[in-house]
């Protein structure tokens, strides 16, 4: 990763910002502590956004999509084609995500860096495709580090464009056939775990296809033998070109001081291979949802991070981020509108 951008550092959120916050929620009509997670978010923004009084009015999301060559083994329920065909029904507005995007007022854009089929011109569907998906990494890499650059730049250019529109969010999510597939082998070589406690049911598999989801990752990074600090060359070997975009985009939003709301299992594995590439990008990441997808846990366990909802979801899209973003509106709400001991005339705690 020599790219110029890749050089800049992450930004510091202002903790003259979050104490002022503290102190402001200390002065509010509640005893101490009483709204939980939602003070802690609002603390944040303030110091993410530099301000007294944070807000969540205006959200980027963003669906990469693509296609993974390992889709030929038979690690997903559903066929190759649907990728492409959910592309369209993104366009259509017909998916979750759009739907979850017009109740929040969101803008929502689609961008194609490696479909298997080309779905053709769409509105609203940005085309960077890279190639026809990812070679099948059970017999060869995913890509190539030419490959792997411009995937992350395509998620570097998302990010630039939140930020010069200031956008005060940015979600992430992804679409593609056999991407699970993908994030468990990623997740594997850099937690040095084995498969069998990563794979999951991904698009509906059984018990028998998620064990033989795990075996061909085992014989995949056995092959590959991948070094557990390369997440460059982890990435480029059994990575695909949507989730490498969102570690791009999940980079390229820290470094600007952007927000990020993370999704669920594939969005939490690009986190934590931006987490790898740069230890500071912590800092500027929500987690929205826990993932019913079974590795989900374990890997935000290695991030140290905490979910805001805990629904079951594990339909990607963005879509879990996406019904987290109330709950930030709520906590930004809470700070900027409740009314402080003195303003109420309310005794205070002695």
């Amino acid at each position: 990763m020599n790219a110029e951008w890749s050089l800049a550092p992450v930004a510091v959120p202002s903790e003259a910002c979050m104490q002022a916050a503290r102190r402001h929620q200390e002065q509010l009509t509640k005893p101490p502590g009483s709204l939980g997670e939602l003070e802690t978010i609002a603390i944040r923004l303030c110091g993410m956004q530099d301000r007294d009084r944070p807000g969540i009015d205006r959200v980027q999301i963003t669906v990469f999509a693509a296609d993974h060559g390992v889709a030929e083994e038979g690690v997903s329920a559903f066929p190759q084609a649907v990728t492409a065909e959910m592309v369209r029904n993104f366009a259509r507005g017909g998916a979750a995500i759009n739907v979850l995007a017009r109740l929040l007022d969101a803008t929502l854009e689609v961008i194609n860096v490696g479909t298997a089929v080309d779905p053709g011109p769409l509105p609203g569907v940005v085309d960077c495709r890279i190639a026809p998906g990812t070679a099948n990494f059970r017999r060869s890499p995913a890509m190539s580090r030419a490959q792997l650059e411009r995937a992350l730049q395509c998620g570097v250019e998302v990010a630039e464009r939140v930020s010069l529109n200031g956008f005060d969010l940015f979600i992430g999510g992804e679409m593609g056939i056999a991407n699970t597939t993908s994030a468990s082998a990623i997740a594997c070589a850099l937690l040095k775990l084995p498969a069998s406690a990563m794979a999951g049911p991904g698009t509906g598999l059984d018990a028998a296809g998620v064990q033989r989801k795990a075996v061909i990752i085992n014989e995949t990074l056995a092959h590959h033998r991948l070094a557990p600090n390369d997440v460059l060359g982890v990435l480029s070997h059994v990575g695909g070109f949507e989730i490498a975009a969102l570690v791009g985009a999940y980079l390229r939003c820290a470094q600007l001081g952007v927000p990020v709301l993370v999704d669920g299992y594939i969005s939490t594995v690009a986190a934590l291979c931006a987490q790898r590439l740069s230890a500071d990008v912590s800092a500027w990441f929500f987690y929205g949802h826990n993932s019913a997808e079974p590795g989900h846990r374990l890997v935000m366990e290695a991030l140290g991070a905490r979910p805001l909802l805990h629904l079951g979801m594990r339909l990607g899209e963005g879509s879990g981020a996406a019904v987290a973003v109330p709950l930030l509106r709520m906590a930004c709400a809470l700070h900027d509108q409740m009314a402080t001991f003195a303003e109420a005339g309310v005794s205070g705690a002695l």
